[in-house]
């Protein structure tokens, strides 16, 4: 687990160790999350790079008769 310091700034340096593990680069855009107490950044991601995610996933909806 890293530990980081919030400056008198409010500012935090991300970890190198945690940086390259998330592939983040300098620029990238980060989403904040609070959940209570808890603090999240999430990477945001191009809408291409998601192409694909979900291949393979079946799209077929079975309905029932009365409602074709």
């Amino acid at each position: 687990m890293h530990r980081v310091t919030v400056s008198s700034k409010y500012q935090v340096a991300i970890p190198k160790a945690v940086r390259e593990d998330a592939g983040l680069l300098a620029g990238a855009a980060l989403e904040v999350l609070v959940y209570d107490k808890r603090i999240e950044l999430v990477p945001l991601q191009p809408l291409q790079n998601l192409k694909g995610i979900f291949k393979g996933l079946d799209t077929k909806i079975t309905r029932e008769k009365e409602r074709i």
